[in-house]
């Protein structure tokens, strides 16, 4: 259908790949436009097979392993790996609920491109959210004996980046996360109690490693920061978000990789385009620029060549 005038009358142009003109009012649309491979001159064989790996692989794909894999540029594959990290978010999904642990871990971070040195590398702050699940039941209500959740496994998670230990930053990470009636289980942080819509369950850590009361949000944590030093070598504070949608939209889908493929795909082509200059945070020195031509622009159409300016002859 024609964005323009709604009709479903179309031709393909043989000059412009992808590229479709309306019979009814000469409007020519791609069929990446609005998506996101929005204006891309990469193959769409490369976009999928960029998809496929990095939807499919357990530890994900760097720009430096696309760029040996599609045998592109590592600014091409940089800029393509960017894309789809923000089109694995889906705008509609469901907050977590039931029972679910809440926590908050440091990771180190990559300041410039010397020798990764975690030792001495800064120190990102990111606040995670895991669904307490029921192992034989599969759902997020676990049976409970005591104190203690009886057979148990991870499910649903969030990861996010937070600026400090404050009540307003963790609030608002679960607020926005985390479905209000659930119960969290917490290590008893004075900035949760704030959250009088919430079942807080606090589990007291004192002298008790960290992973024996809240044993899945840490291995969480351990996964994900094995896998930032493992596939990039230290993630950079710039980007983290993206990263950690990233890690989130595999770890979610871990059962079923088999349709993680189909599901980016999904969401990429309804995601608003991304430019380049959105992704670096900088603006484009060409917006806003008009174009100056010596001679009205001429191109290739359905019906023959045509001049800018002259109206489409109805058929």
């Amino acid at each position: 259908m024609c964005p323009a005038c709604g009709d479903r009358r179309a031709a393909r142009l043989r000059s412009r790949a992808h590229t479709y003109e309306c019979l009814a009012c000469g409007r020519q649309t791609s069929i990446t436009a609005g998506t996101v491979m929005h204006r891309s001159k990469l193959p769409l064989t490369v976009w999928f097979w960029a998809a496929h790996l990095m939807a499919t692989h357990s530890n994900g794909m760097s720009a430096l392993q696309f760029e040996a894999q599609l045998g592109i540029t590592y600014k091409t594959a940089w800029l393509l790996a960017q894309k789809l990290r923000r089109s694995m978010v889906d705008p509609e999904r469901e907050p977590l609920e039931g029972v679910v642990e809440v926590d908050q871990a440091e990771i180190p971070f990559r300041a410039d491109d010397s020798f990764f040195d975690p030792v001495k590398s800064g120190k990102i702050l990111v606040a995670g959210a895991v669904e307490v699940v029921d192992r034989g039941a599969n759902h997020a209500k676990p049976r409970r004996k005591g104190a203690k959740y009886l057979d148990t496994r991870s499910g649903r998670i969030r990861l996010a980046a937070i600026a400090d230990n404050s009540a307003a930053s963790l609030e608002a990470f679960v607020r926005a996360n985390v479905r209000p009636g659930t119960t969290l289980l917490t290590d008893g942080h004075r900035s949760y109690p704030g959250l009088t819509d919430y079942r807080h369950d606090p589990r007291t850590v004192g002298k008790v490693a960290g992973h024996v009361v809240l044993p899945w949000i840490h291995r969480v944590f351990s996964l994900m920061k094995r896998w930032g030093l493992g596939t990039y070598h230290g993630l950079r504070r710039k980007h983290i978000d993206t990263y950690l949608n990233e890690f989130v939209f595999r770890y979610n889908r871990r059962f079923y990789r088999h349709v993680s493929f189909e599901t980016v795909l999904g969401l990429a082509s309804h995601h608003h385009p991304t430019s380049y200059w959105d992704i670096i945070g900088r603006d484009n020195p060409r917006r806003g620029m008009a174009t100056v031509r010596r001679r009205p622009r001429r191109r290739k159409t359905a019906t023959g060549i045509r001049q800018d300016g002259v109206s489409h002859p109805r058929s």
